[in-house]
């Protein structure tokens, strides 16, 4: 084995931001692929002849979550319990022979070993191809990785390519259209641009400071995909060693007791008689909460993450014992807050009333949240859908999966029920936000991904 491809194979764990390094400037992306092609050939030159079995689970030997911890089975979707399901729901993971495994059909996680990197210089054509079908994302400019820096990078691209695979349970050797778009055109790029967002952020703290961890706000539709988008980043987190912590907005609903409150102060309003839109959620404990998170930033501080059971109460919802919390340890790098409003802000009465009469107490409602969950939030990423109604397609598409595979999921009445609720809110909150970006948001610390009917990524920026 070459030590050219053993240097490139024991890269540091986790690497440093300076080796995937973001372009601003104006040169063409032609101009860029015709530099990166002599970067790209050298690495492949070496790759040819030396990745192997044994070499690749030595890569995945350290710094990887231990297979019994919450990573080992993914989240596609939510149940009507609020329980994360695996292996339905997710069409793009369901592509192709994916899996490895029987035992996978039930169950998503860290599979068996395959090498995705061919031995024979003849096969090494479908590397470069992987490289050119990376750089073709529609992402990758907005973002600021140009194909030279893909290039550059494009061993750790292999390596976190390979890691996603082993989670969702993915055959490398044998990856759809769609599962490629999915990795290679959707969650490596946004996770690359975190680690930017992180790197600059922990600049402006001076050795020995104690460094408080960033938080990522993802603004995303119900069903779009974002539990599963947030559920890879902390993944690729952990196996690169940094801390992280997942929070939603869920986890701050009120209590059953008070949710009951909050239905019988607004008689009428099918608005508020559920969990869901503004007025639904404990404010108070929000702060508290990320606040805490925030400060979570040395060794050895630990807390624990509220959740929300949603199966509480026949559907309606209660706060989870807090036995049950998972405990989360500092100090952290990051804190991935994820909820399908974070970052609507109030909009001028008329606007509300010509959407839903009933949303003029939301919006009233609605005044209070930036303090309490947006001026905590840092970097954002706003996932847009050009039509509010993907979000009852996608809704019905999971339960019927989850009612075909034997597990309680709601009928198509109860999903158009379901989806009613926040779909004023929707049409009422979207536009400003797509058009203006959260309150307090910086252009510079915000990113925006158009998808398409099947989640995938269409645009950024």
């Amino acid at each position: 084995m070459t030590m050219a491809a053993l240097n490139i194979l024991y890269q540091p764990w986790p690497p440093t931001p300076s080796s995937l390094s973001f372009s601003n400037n104006n040169i063409s992306f032609l101009t860029q692929c015709n530099a990166a092609t002599a970067t790209i050939n050298s690495k492949l030159l070496s790759l040819s002849h030396s990745y192997h079995f044994s070499v690749l689970s030595s890569l995945h030997g350290t710094n990887r979550p231990n297979s019994s911890s919450k990573l080992s089975s993914v989240p596609t979707h939510l149940s009507k319990s609020g329980t994360l399901t695996a292996g339905t729901g997710c069409s793009w993971m369901q592509d192709n022979s994916m899996h490895h495994n029987g035992a996978a059909d039930s169950e998503c996680g860290e599979g068996p070993l395959h090498s995705a990197f061919p031995a024979k210089a003849a096969e090494i054509s479908s590397i470069e191809d992987l490289y050119e079908f990376i750089s073709s994302g529609p992402l990758m400019n907005n973002l600021g990785l140009a194909p030279e820096a893909v290039a550059e990078s494009i061993d750790k691209w292999l390596a976190y390519g390979l890691h996603l695979c082993r989670l969702f349970q993915l055959n490398e050797l044998d990856l759809s259209v769609p599962q490629k778009v999915r990795i290679y055109h959707y969650y490596l790029p946004v996770f690359f641009w975190c680690e930017d967002q992180i790197s600059q952020h922990r600049s402006f703290y001076k050795d020995g400071e104690d460094i408080p961890p960033l938080v990522i706000g993802f603004s995303a539709p119900q069903g779009c995909g974002k539990t599963t988008l947030v559920f890879a980043l902390d993944y690729l987190f952990k196996v690169t060693g940094r801390k992280s912590a997942t929070i939603s907005i869920d986890d701050f609903y009120l209590t059953a007791e008070n949710q009951a409150k909050l239905r019988e102060a607004h008689p009428g309003n099918a608005l508020l008689e559920l969990r869901g839109n503004a007025g639904s959620h404990d404010l108070p404990f929000s702060v508290e909460t990320l606040t805490a998170l925030s400060n979570l930033s040395k060794e050895g501080m630990k807390m624990k993450l509220p959740r929300y059971d949603k199966s509480a109460y026949n559907g309606k919802g209660d706060r989870a014992d807090p036995s049950t919390w998972p405990e989360v340890e500092g100090p952290l790098t990051a804190v991935l807050f994820e909820g399908w409003m974070l970052g609507f802000k109030p909009v001028p009465v008329e606007v509300v009333k010509a959407v839903d009469p009933q949303l003029e107490t939301v919006n009233k409602n609605l005044e209070a949240y930036y303090d309490a969950w947006d001026k905590f939030v840092k970097a954002w990423i706003v996932i847009k859908i050009k039509d509010p109604s993907c979000v009852y397609q996608w809704r019905l598409q999971a339960e019927i999966a989850m009612r075909e595979a034997g597990n309680p999921g709601m009928s198509d009445d109860e999903v158009k029920d379901f989806v009613s609720r926040y779909l004023p809110a929707y049409n009422a909150y979207l536009p400003t936000l797509y058009a203006e970006g959260p309150k307090g948001s910086d252009p510079k610390h915000l990113i925006f991904v158009e998808i398409d009917e099947g989640r995938n990524p269409i645009l950024g920026n």
